[in-house]
């Protein structure tokens, strides 16, 4: 058997803008995270706000939007009913993250009467689910796949309805969601956010136009592109003996995504180890807190059990158990990238999503993870023998550990009793209140590092390494405020100091003033003026910035833009 025939058909449920979707608020909203814009609705989108947007721009943009911040537990709670509709279906639904989730097709399709016969009626129940009424049924044989020779789409993310062989095709979407049909999750997913159903065996097609960075690598995509292999399809062209030679493991696992394969071949185990850990609650627990404090002890120990078995996992199986014989399970992508406390993270916002759905209405579940008293998701408190009995980890898809690559003398990357010294403050602060600096794309300082909560995942919205033109030399500042600060900057003749479209000054800074004190400009260079997204009008922005030294030494970062002087950032 091929590998082609091995690589199960999936089906994926998206729902655009979540985070949106998740909070409240009147259009025009957009939801923050890390001082950028992580999602809009569609008021703010037709103002020309982006995700990955600096807020100060956002607003500037569209004056009337309002922002929130991020709630990744209202998320997973609104997220759950979606869930449950699909998971009518088939019970293997996997939630990659709360807007997105995959079921496997081969089974339900069969029942079902085809994929496009399940993937109308999962769009119709997530419409229900949703709220909304569902649309007509897309075209009989909806399906479509980009030519080879079709130009690929610059965002990945949310690439336009393809056309192919079999023509233009409505795409199989309902309203907030769209279902996808490809061979693999990475495909599926792509698939999803295009709206279409990928026919088996013609993934590599459908794939073949999009830029290498839809991998999700991006070293290896600058590398590929440099080499003259901007699109997947060029790079899947390549023998995958010298991918493999060449580029190593990452670059094997590309290929064959590139390819419409698995990401590693199946290897066949005459027996399965249970690395699954649990705990059992006697008497009952009727509260839900006590659970989260046990997951992340299980998470540890199911950590322990995969590296002492040298194996990973791709997914993490969260199951509990009621008095009264009930039980519920959801998976979490996993990919070995989850620490203890993120899992435990989940396995919180999984047990508040149940409760919101009413899930275990008849048990006493009134419990909330802050240990505060509050009305149960449904009915009256059970009676003292209801309540939680069993909570249970259990790892999916196992795989070989590819392992970590160690420093010149055998010490890890990262220190294990700095790990443990990390939970233990991670315990106490939360989960997002100890985070890690990652770069990211931009030419400010303030924009070239973004901070991930410790043990996420991180993917940059543009790569940090890519040509910044107008980016300043590596001379760090010490510091960098949230928001640059509004400053006046004037000559001997205390005139305002402005900056034509030619980067000409009109004249030689004499003083700066900041928050009404006046400093007198000993020194300074430049300007570096960087025009950001001149073909697009709704986001162009034209700006310079200017080093200056004041009286004392102290070194300041300057920004001018539409004619205004702001404070960015200082040297000491």
């Amino acid at each position: 058997m091929s590998d082609s025939d091995r690589t199960p058909r999936v089906l994926v449920v998206w729902c655009p803008d979540w985070p949106v979707v998740a909070v409240t608020g009147d259009d025009p909203v957009a939801v923050t995270e890390d001082g950028r814009i992580l999602a809009c609705s569609a008021g703010a989108r037709a103002a020309g706000v982006r995700q990955g947007q600096r807020l100060k721009l956002a607003q500037r943009l569209c004056p009337e939007l309002e922002l929130r911040d991020r709630d990744p537990e209202a998320e997973t709670r609104r997220f759950e009913p979606v869930v449950a509709a699909v998971e009518a279906f088939t019970p293997r639904v996997e939630v990659i993250r709360p807007g997105l989730c995959a079921i496997p097709v081969k089974g339900p399709g069969r029942y079902f009467g085809g994929e496009e016969a399940l993937a109308a009626k999962v769009g119709a129940a997530v419409a229900e689910a949703l709220g909304r009424p569902p649309v007509p049924d897309a075209v009989p044989g909806a399906v479509a796949v980009p030519e080879a020779t079709a130009e690929p789409s610059t965002e990945p993310t949310e690439p336009a309805g393809p056309t192919g062989p079999t023509g233009p095709t409505e795409p199989q979407t309902v309203p907030h969601a769209r279902i996808g049909v490809a061979d693999g999750l990475f495909a599926a997913v792509l698939a999803a956010r295009a709206g279409v159903l990928v026919p088996a065996g013609r993934t590599a097609e459908f794939l073949a136009p999009y830029p290498v960075g839809a991998l999700g690598d991006e070293a290896l995509a600058e590398l590929l592109g440099r080499l003259g292999l901007p699109t997947v399809g060029a790079f899947a062209a390549l023998p995958a003996e010298a991918v493999a030679d060449r580029f190593g493991p990452a670059g094997t696992v590309a290929h064959r995504l590139a390819r419409g394969l698995q990401p590693r071949p199946l290897v066949p185990r005459d027996e399965e180890p249970d690395l699954s850990v649990e705990q059992r609650f006697d008497p009952p627990e009727p509260l839900a807190e006590p659970l989260v404090f046990v997951a992340r002890t299980l998470a540890e120990r199911l950590h322990q059990r995969l590296a002492g078995a040298g194996l990973t996992c791709r997914r993490v199986a969260v199951e509990v158990a009621c008095a009264d014989g009930r039980t519920a399970s959801r998976l979490w992508r996993h990919e070995g990238r989850l620490s203890a406390t993120a899992l435990a993270e989940r396995v919180r916002w999984q047990l508040q999503a149940w409760q919101s759905a009413g899930a275990f209405e008849d048990g006493r579940t009134d419990g909330r993870t802050d240990g505060r008293p509050g009305d149960r998701a449904g009915g009256q408190a059970g009676s003292g023998q209801e309540g939680f009995t069993l909570l249970r980890l259990a790892p999916d898809g196992l795989s070989p550990d590819q392992g970590r690559q160690l420093a010149l003398w055998g010490q890890a990357v990262a220190d294990d009793r700095v790990e443990r010294a990390v939970a233990r403050v991670q315990a106490v602060l939360g989960h997002a209140g100890l985070r890690r600096i990652e770069p990211a794309g931009g030419r400010g300082p303030g924009e070239q590092q973004v901070k991930v909560p410790w043990g996420e995942p991180y993917e940059a919205a543009a790569p940090a390494d890519a040509p910044w033109p107008g980016r300043l030399a590596d001379l760090w500042p010490a510091v960098v405020l949230r928001e640059p600060a509004p400053v006046r900057v004037l000559d001997e003749a205390g005139q305002p100091v402005t900056v034509d479209g030619r980067a000409g000054v009109s004249a030689r800074p004499a003083l700066v003033v900041v928050r009404g004190r006046e400093e007198r400009v000993s020194g300074w260079t430049g300007p570096w003026p960087a025009v950001e997204y001149w073909w697009d009008q709704s986001l162009a922005r034209r700006r310079a910035r200017f080093q200056m030294v004041v009286d004392g030494g102290r070194a300041l970062l300057l920004t001018v833009e539409g004619g205004a002087w702001y404070l960015e950032a200082g040297y000491d």
